[in-house]
């Protein structure tokens, strides 16, 4: 008997389910009052209270079985632990930097890297910021740049790499601040802010000619480094049938450094770190590890936490996981798109992003048409979520308010960790949420804090 070599159509987990962990089937009135208690704000609420929690992807995801066994191999020594090494060995095997810097998770090594680059008068380009780039560069009191291409701000284009960085835009600010005044360049893969948008090889290797030309620095956000790998993998010319790893690496190589959150791709619960080549700065960037995270070999985490990141870089690179791991992402968004639900395209690599303000177009920027779908979420069916838009990037470091690029809702999946049915379930409630989007109203925010305001703020209903 001949096998077809056709593909099959549906693409399973590359994993069966070892250990289970309990939902909360919480009603509607209670989920009213749960939102009305957190000051309509879905990051105060109880994560008892949530049924399928899309808030973020990291930290999130289940770590496998090779993962749990790795952390009973950790090895808790202050100073030189075995668990360091095999740690610096999986993280320089795929990004193979001289100076590799252990963190707590990812906003660390940005405390630490923008605590030494950064300043009055300094500037910092990126495709997009996120939430804590952003803040973490503006508490020095260096302004954090946004030069993401024009395809990338249009949330219906269809560009098969929208979280490029606009080459030219770049060139541009060199020329009109000065190349030392621009301390390090950096490039977000995927793009978070943007819609989870991957940054092609090309465009990493333009910027490189920049940064080169001007000498700049030039690092990588690379949270999402495999998921941007595989859209390379699939959608850039010439890069098709090669392996996942080895684009990492050479990624890797038009970089003088990254800045990393061990819990996206590597799949850990907790941890990061901070590498780069240039000696004098990873001394500084040391000195400030000690203060803040811990020695050298560990720098704010434990041994066994270590080992599982090592364990989980192994992971992220396999073809079978991130081909799932893309294609459920695209399961939700394409059936969002089916119905009518304006979503960000093409659908990015670990979250789906609603277009919240063509969703609720009634509903003005500044009163928070995203944060008022958020809540909508939540109370339509236990979903949380979270918004990307005026709450998040609106407040401005002179204090003054202003709309952001866009309005969105992140629908963000957390790794090997939701079943089919638990996407369909999603689906449904947001269309539920969008038979009543009419209905929705907009949102005032009566208490704030001065800085990431979106994590603590809380809000009133307008009207």
């Amino acid at each position: 008997m001949t096998v077809s070599p056709q593909p099959f159509r549906t693409v399973i987990e590359p994993f069966r389910i070892h250990a289970v962990e309990p939902l909360r089937m919480v009603t509607p009135g209670h989920r009213r009052r749960a939102i009305t208690d957190a000051g309509y704000n879905v990051f105060n609420l109880r994560a008892e209270d949530v049924l399928i929690d899309l808030l973020t992807d990291s930290g999130t995801g289940a770590m496998s079985r090779d993962q749990w066994a790795a952390i009973q191999h950790g090895d808790e020594s202050y100073a030189g632990s075995p668990s360091w090494y095999l740690f610096r060995d999986a993280v320089t095997e795929l990004f193979p930097f001289r100076h590799i810097i252990p963190t707590h998770q990812g906003r660390a090594a940005e405390k630490i890297l923008f605590s030494v680059l950064g300043g009055p008068g300094k500037f910092v380009p990126n495709n997009t910021h996120f939430d804590t780039t952003r803040a973490n560069v503006e508490s020095t009191r260096a302004e954090a740049v946004d030069l993401v291409i024009a395809e990338g701000r249009d949330p219906r284009h269809r560009h098969p790499f929208k979280g490029n960085l606009d080459v030219a835009a770049l060139e541009a600010l060199v020329k009109r601040v000065g190349a030392e005044n621009i301390p390090v360049v950096m490039v977000t893969v995927t793009n978070n802010s943007g819609g989870g948008q991957p940054v092609s090889l090309a465009n990493l290797r333009e910027v490189r000619q920049v940064c080169t030309r001007y000498g700049l620095p030039l690092f990588l956000d690379a949270c999402r480094f495999a998921e941007n790998a595989w859209f390379i993998r699939e959608r850039e010319e010439g890069q098709a049938g090669r392996d996942v790893a080895d684009i990492v690496r050479d990624m890797a190589s038009l970089a003088d450094g990254m800045t990393m959150s061990a819990k996206k791709d590597p799949l850990a619960n907790i941890g990061g770190w901070l590498a780069c080549n240039d000696d004098d700065l990873a001394e500084a960037c040391r000195s400030v590890l000690i203060l803040t995270e811990g020695f050298p070999t560990y720098g704010g985490l434990a041994g066994r936490d270590l080992e599982a990141i090592a364990q989980g870089l192994h992971e992220a690179v396999s073809h079978e996981y991130l081909r799932y791991r893309i294609r459920s992402t695209a399961y939700l968004g394409e059936a969002l798109d089916r119905l009518g639900i304006p979503v960000i395209l093409p659908i990015g690599g670990h979250a789906v992003y609603i277009d919240a303000g063509s969703f609720l177009p009634h509903i003005p920027p500044l009163e928070y048409p995203g944060q008022a779908l958020a809540v909508a979420l939540y109370e339509a069916g236990g979903v949380r979520s979270s918004e990307i838009g005026s709450v998040m990037f609106g407040r401005r470091p002179d204090g003054t308010e202003q709309p952001a690029s866009m309005e969105l809702v992140r629908l963000a999946i957390p790794r090997r960790t939701y079943t089919q049915s638990h996407i369909d379930y999603v689906i449904e409630v947001c269309e539920r949420a969008r038979a009543d989007a009419a209905q929705l109203r907009g949102l005032k925010i009566v208490y704030e804090p001065r800085q990431l305001r979106h994590f603590t703020a809380r809000f009133e209903p307008l009207g």
